[in-house]
């Protein structure tokens, strides 16, 4: 008569750390602690699962279900989102590195021919093509309005801080006492009416 087969054991110990041993038992192994005691061997009784070791169901329906808006809509084209790290200013600054990179070049080009003509005894070509100008931010166009639009709000912001200074001096002299910053204020109100004179501006 052969003998009967025995059931497969779990070669690692599960979750909750029960092993099985040669005779069949279940147990979760001695072991020592940070301090340096040992934990007494545990013994499982038998049919014992612990819920460590419960396998979690899944259904696959509810996981579908979940994840339903992740794919996108079925036969519709990927939505691309639009690149915002190109603005207006991004790109004008590209433009103007560009013209400033040609220029440089042009030059370079040209102070090599005129060394080589020099060299040669000839006189250097005059360059058909006229050097690229590179606009500066002051020849830009509405860069005069920009700088009298900004002068505006510099003088608008003086302004406040004046008529701030003011309130707290009145408040000075009717005898009520002001906090440090409030008297630096007080103190800098001359160089603000200066700052604005030099502005063009009245208070």
């Amino acid at each position: 008569m052969a003998p009967a087969l025995e059931p497969e054991r779990p070669t690692t110990p599960s979750k909750a750390g029960i092993t099985v041993t040669a005779d069949g038992q279940r147990i979760i192994p001695s072991s020592v602690r940070a301090d340096g005691s040992a934990r007494r061997e545990i013994r499982v009784r038998p049919g014992y699962l612990p819920p460590e070791d419960v396998e979690v169901y899944k259904n696959r329906n509810a996981e579908a279900w979940k994840n339903r808006g992740s794919g996108g809509v079925p036969g519709a084209a990927p939505v691309v989102k639009p690149d915002i790290s190109k603005t207006d200013a991004n790109s004008r600054n590209a433009k103007r590195n560009a013209a400033r990179k040609k220029a440089k070049e042009e030059k370079e080009k040209g102070e090599k021919e005129k060394e080589k003509g020099e060299k040669e005894g000839e006189p250097t070509p005059k360059s058909s093509e006229s050097p690229v100008k590179v606009p500066t931010p002051a020849e830009e166009p509405g860069s005069a309005e920009a700088t009298a639009e900004d002068t505006e709000k510099l003088a608008k912001a003086i302004r406040k801080k004046i008529r701030q200074a003011g309130e707290l001096k009145t408040r000075k002299d009717g005898g009520e006492s002001l906090l440090p910053e409030q008297l630096a204020k007080v103190i800098k109100m001359n160089e603000l009416v200066r700052q604005l004179n030099a502005l063009g501006f009245d208070q």
